[in-house]
């Protein structure tokens, strides 16, 4: 293709935006707020649980996030009310010559709870994904909060050998800071192969949920027979789950057993999986 000198190449590019809000009333948890601009939704609200817990999926219809796109999800759940949020399957972050960026803020209001449980993000080879999550939980709110994220497609033979993944979180309760933590993983670097890094596994994933468990139960947690390499720390406040796997699947499924033993425990309420989960 020629072009002509002083010609820029115009690259097209996605800006989306999703804003949410819950609150409750009486015995049952509402969606008050759901406005979006761009190619993000939110499919039909789900009350698989009974009224008292709102279950949204959101959706980006692109299928994938490329160079220069930019995502802007912000939820608040007012207090008393209860939402989960999921999507109907993986992110994908695509190669791209720049970068693309996701901007998340969650609010949880007093006596609230938010579980944030999205399947896992992909990272393709030479894709510059740039993710910055803000939490503010106010009182005595809950929050479950896990990611999953796969660098590079194993499946496929592709390494993570280009391109960066970057990622920043922040949880505040009252704006005290709870938990901060930034990552940055360049394709190629000697840490995804290193023991003191990824030890040669593309997948790794954290959960974090309020709260704290007795001893037995976290034995219990430690001791779930799985496929990842994995344990769990607790902090005054925040109980901690950390995992390197060879497969999304493998810490999706750890990740699910955990939950199923911690959200009984800690958020008082069985656990019943997404249906979307197993589609």
């Amino acid at each position: 293709m020629n072009v002509p000198v002083g010609t820029a190449l115009f690259t097209p590019s996605w800006q989306a935006e999703l804003e949410l809000g819950y609150a409750r009333f009486a015995d049952s948890t509402r969606p008050v707020l759901r406005r979006h601009k761009g190619p993000l939704r939110v499919q039909k609200h789900l009350y698989a649980e009974g009224p008292q817990v709102c279950q949204h999926i959101i959706v980006h219809p692109p299928g994938g996030i490329a160079g220069g796109d930019g995502l802007d999800i912000r939820a608040t759940v007012g207090a008393q009310a209860w939402a989960q949020l999921t999507s109907p399957g993986a992110a994908k972050w695509y190669r791209a010559a720049s970068p693309a960026y996701q901007t998340l803020t969650l609010t949880v209001e007093a006596g609230a709870t938010l579980e944030w449980l999205p399947q896992e993000t992909i990272v393709y080879s030479a894709a510059q994904a740039e993710l910055d999550t803000r939490i503010e939980l106010q009182g005595d709110a809950r929050l479950c909060y896990w990611d999953i994220v796969a660098l590079g497609r194993p499946a496929s033979a592709e390494r993570f050998d280009q391109g960066h993944f970057q990622a920043r979180l922040n949880i505040r309760r009252d704006g005290q800071l709870l938990w901060h933590e930034r990552q940055r993983v360049q394709g190629g670097d000697g840490l995804l192969d290193s023991p003191i890094g990824l030890d040669g596994k593309p997948v790794f994933a954290t959960l974090l949920i309020t709260g704290e468990v007795d001893a037995a139960l976290l034995e219990q947690c430690r001791s779930l027979p799985s496929q990842v390499r994995g344990d769990l720390s607790q902090l005054p406040g925040l109980l901690v789950a950390r995992c390197l796997a060879s497969e999304a699947l493998h810490a999706r499924a750890w990740l699910i057993a955990l939950w199923t033993l911690l959200r009984p425990a800690l958020l008082g309420r069985p656990a019943l999986a997404p249906r979307i989960w197993s589609t």
